[in-house]
């Protein structure tokens, strides 16, 4: 992108037109394919009032390098290359799964993971978890809209509820008895988090107290050997999706968790959420994250396997599906400009009680809500409200079955998608791969290993130019997808330009964007068909 693109870019934000109402309309400019197209989104600035719980503790790059209007006088798109790294790599995580003779005997090999904030604070969750009772890896990208609280609850709650729904009866009856004696718990899940993920620490014991009710009406059913996997993940969404709805008609302790009950059910968040065990995965769904499998095939060429279906008013069977769900007196009005009742993009998704519950209870609930307005909720029902739940947070799930040509698992929220197609994403993740392992020297290491040795090992690998690539896959992608010009190259002006744009107008251009990239290990994998 040149200067006067930069140029461009400012002067259009500066002449743009913000409508203000109840919420913010905003006007989104989204890069696809190297064209611009132009859409209205109905969205709500989340301010955090005393007694609430803030999440801007949330990552995002240096306020210092940001600016926070485009009124500014002096307005800069310069950032220098360190300083577009420490940004791009704020909030990088990744794992490697080990065992204890220092090799990996799970199907997954690693994982990586990062994000980058438009809004202010960021409204994209993540997490990533090992399976401590039961066995597998999970992991999970949730995109929050109308703020952040629902995405920041589902990412802590959500993997616990598919963990509980997967226990044998026995380890119910366990964990009941020792929490019905006050002793301590055995972990349920072991969490790979990044130093920055917050938690709603002040609303913890109430959740932990509706996952009891949870277990409690499992052990109540009665039934042995219990749920499969795809029925665990789909039995987890719609409770978890219940909870949050009745936790916020239920009385609260105080203001403080009641304001977070109230955040909560009124914003939203779709979620995806990969579970991984041995060579079996599953995804489940709901709403337009997306996940992609990265096939090597045989001739040496890269295939793509969607394993999500965008869940919105583009997808012909969610348009089926809500019209049978409707009177054919609604058939014209369920989706209007693309929008569910003209209002949300995607047609499944947690919270977002606005479009679950009858009008009379949602007045009924703000009505006796202390100063909703100041926690930026609003009653607003659209037009055409006639018979709602018009929204659900029932998944889809699919299962693959791994084999030693699929690669790696890309899991995303929609900001990744809405810049690069899934083709790219696994040729970026593939070419990354490759030359990430042409610029690494063998590490062949000779005894007695001593840190002089090391020290011009590293040496090595640095005058090679391994230094300068990012060593997390996640970051890669989110490089490429805000910074790639017209030959799918990265422009550093460009990529500095998105970067440094302001508050006002970083929606306008991106959205939040979350990536996790998850590698399998093709020798464990062939180890399992040699054995079966």
């Amino acid at each position: 992108m040149s200067g006067t693109v930069s140029s461009w870019i400012l002067s259009s934000a500066r002449s743009s037109i913000i409508l203000q109402g109840k919420g913010r309309w905003y006007s989104i400019c989204i890069p696809n394919r190297n064209k611009i197209k132009w859409k209205l989104v109905f969205s709500k600035t989340c301010p955090y009032p005393a007694g609430s719980c803030s999440l801007d503790r949330t990552f995002s790059f240096p306020k210092a390098l940001r600016h926070t209007s485009t009124e500014e006088e002096h307005f800069s798109f310069q950032l220098s290359p360190a300083q577009i790294n420490d940004i791009l790599r704020a909030g990088e995580l990744s794992h490697r799964t080990l065992d204890l003779t220092g090799k990996s005997a799970n199907s997954v090999l690693r994982f990586e993971s990062n994000q980058l904030a438009s809004n202010s604070p960021i409204e994209d969750r993540r997490s990533a978890a090992t399976c401590l009772q039961t066995a597998g890896m999970m992991f999970g990208v949730f995109d929050g809209h109308a703020g952040a609280a629902c995405a920041q609850a589902v990412s802590e709650r959500l993997l616990h509820y598919i963990a509980v729904s997967l226990l044998p009866r026995q380890s119910l009856e366990e964990i009941e008895l020792a929490v019905e004696a006050m002793k301590p718990v055995r972990p349920i899940l072991q969490w790979h988090r990044h130093p920055n993920d917050v938690e709603y620490r002040e609303i913890t014991s109430q959740y932990f107290e509706n996952l009891r009710v949870y277990w409690q009406h499992l052990l109540d059913l009665d039934t042995e050997p219990g749920f499969s996997l795809e029925e665990a993940m789909i039995c987890a969404f719609k409770r978890l999706d219940s909870d949050i709805s009745l936790e916020v008609q239920a009385p609260q302790e105080n203001e403080l968790m009641r304001n977070i009950a109230l955040q909560v059910a009124f914003s939203g968040a779709t979620a995806c959420v990969a579970h991984i065990d041995g060579v079996h995965l599953h995804v489940a769904n709901t709403g337009d994250c997306r996940a992609v499998l990265g096939v090597h095939e045989e001739d040496g060429t890269w295939s793509t396997l969607p394993l999500t279906r965008d869940h919105n008013a583009y997808d012909e069977f969610e348009i089926r599906r809500l019209k049978r769900e409707h009177p054919r007196s609604e058939e014209k009005t369920l989706f209007v400009n693309d929008r569910l009742l003209g209002i949300l993009m995607p047609s499944r998704a947690f919270g977002d009680v606005q479009l679950k519950w009858s009008k009379e209870l949602q007045h009924s609930i703000l009505e006796n809500s202390c100063d909703v307005e100041a926690l930026n909720i609003y009653q607003y029902v659209p037009p055409n409200y006639h018979t709602p739940p018009y929204l659900t947070a029932e998944p889809e799930v699919t299962y693959h079955k791994l084999r030693s040509k699929d690669k790696f698992l890309v899991i995303a929220s929609d900001g990744l998608w809405e810049m690069l197609s899934n083709e790219k994403v696994v040729k970026l993740v593939a070419g990354h791969l490759r030359e990430l392992n042409m610029q690494r020297p063998p590490l062949t290491f000779k005894k007695p290993v001593n840190l002089g040795y090391m020290h011009n090992l590293l040496l090595q690998r640095k005058s090679k130019g391994l230094a300068s690539l990012d060593q997390n896959t996640a970051t890669h992608l989110i490089r490429h997808a805000i910074g790639s010009n017209e030959y799918g190259e990265v422009d550093p002006e460009k990529l500095a330009a998105m970067l440094t744009l302001p508050e006002d107008l970083a929606r306008m251009y991106r959205d939040d964007i979350t990536v996790t990239v998850v590698h399998f290990n093709s020798e464990t994998i062939e180890d399992y068909y040699r054995s079966h």
